[in-house]
């Protein structure tokens, strides 16, 4: 399951990690973030051990949506070694995203 990050988390858990990391930022009204929530807990699951995905509410998280100039939603932040490796904004399918990460690993 995709972890819930939040701007005090972030840090931690996406910067510092030692395994690449998706990040979906997304809001709750967001019908298109809606459609992309079951292929971002898919990734976690196809992935689980190898990279570490999570979520951002940018509603209730806004200060790295900000800092990684998130302006559209769903915006998907691929990072390893704490730098921002790929980004996918919109809905793409799943095997996008897998692509993108078969190369980190």
């Amino acid at each position: 399951m995709a972890l819930e990050i939040t701007d005090a988390t972030f840090d931690e858990v996406v910067l510092k990690s030692d395994k690449p990391v998706v990040v979906d930022f997304w809001a709750e009204w967001c019908g298109p973030c809606k459609m992309l929530g079951p292929t971002i807990e898919e990734l976690a699951g196809d992935f689980d051990g190898k990279v570490v995905v999570g979520k951002v509410d940018v509603d209730a998280n806004q200060d790295f949506a900000s800092q990684y100039g998130v302006r559209n939603i769903p915006t998907v932040l691929i990072f390893q070694n704490g730098e921002v490796v790929g980004r996918q904004v919109g809905v793409a399918p799943k095997q996008t995203y897998v692509d993108q990460l078969a190369k980190l690993l």
